[in-house]
């Protein structure tokens, strides 16, 4: 199961304790996309209780993860560095796609890749 939702009112928690023990046990579970999307305490439990196998998290409730955190003791779990989204040639993709909108708005054309805020997926 793959998690890659934006953060918002919609989506904070849905994956909870109802949705981890609706999962099969040999599932592996992956956050690339937003903490809040997941109620850290209930998927904790469902680690712990072999509702699911595994988990991947590249984000978390907290950022950064406490040391404290279970998440970094346990055997079933992969931890990364909230990098899920670099790759080779990211940065100047972003150089291109800024170089390509700029032209679009000095001619008056529609940008690329807007955001609609209004949607909840970047913080006012």
């Amino acid at each position: 199961m793959i998690d890659a939702l934006p953060a918002t009112d919609e989506t904070h928690h849905l994956f909870d304790h109802v949705v981890f023990e609706a999962m099969q046990p040999w599932t592996r579970f992956v956050n690339v996309g937003r903490g809040s999307t997941v109620d850290q305490r209930a998927l904790v439990r469902a680690l712990e209780t072999g509702a699911i196998a595994g988990a991947a998290l590249d984000v978390f409730e907290e950022e950064p993860l406490p040391e404290d955190d279970p998440l970094w003791a346990m055997p079933n779990v992969i931890v990364s560095p909230h990098m899920a989204g670099d790759a080779a040639g990211w940065r100047e993709g972003v150089v291109e796609l800024f170089v390509r909108n700029l032209e679009r708005y000095l001619t008056g054309r529609p940008l690329l890749n807007v955001v609609d805020k209004t949607r909840g997926y970047v913080p006012s």
